[in-house]
């Protein structure tokens, strides 16, 4: 089966940016999960707070680990900055359903979600396409 994407090359600072960034946003996932995978006392805690029950730490956190790994397949690491979108997008409803503060609490999964894309499109020339930048 041949590709019909073309290959542009990037330059090595772009590649090395997205690839730091890359670096910085799993780390923090995965700490993000296995805290979660773990049940460790401040997951279920945090968890319990936004009004869901203990039982749902295990599945939140498999499920992010799921979407992770998607991520990181580069084949399928497109769908799954997607599938991590959702994923932080229901964060951002939880916390605001809590009335948690808008900059450090709401709005922080967008954080996560703009480091989540920003190497996909410093060295993805299709999503570099879906958002055009002027220059």
């Amino acid at each position: 089966m041949s590709s019909t994407a073309q290959t542009v090359a990037i330059s090595t600072g772009k590649l090395w940016t997205a690839r730091i960034i890359t670096a910085l946003v799993v780390l923090f996932l995965l700490f993000d999960l296995i805290v979660k995978l773990l049940r460790l006392p401040v997951a279920i805690q945090a968890t319990v707070q936004l009004g869901y029950p203990e039982s749902a730490v295990l599945v939140i956190g498999i499920i992010e680990l799921l979407c992770l790994i998607t991520y990181l397949i580069p084949r399928t690491s497109v769908f799954g900055a997607i599938l991590l979108t959702g994923y932080l997008g229901g964060a951002i409803a939880s916390q605001f359903r809590a009335g948690n503060p808008l900059f450090s609490h709401t709005l922080f999964p967008i954080y996560i979600a703009l480091l989540i894309w920003a190497p996909l499109f410093l060295r993805d020339e299709r999503v570099r396409a879906l958002i055009p930048v002027r220059k």
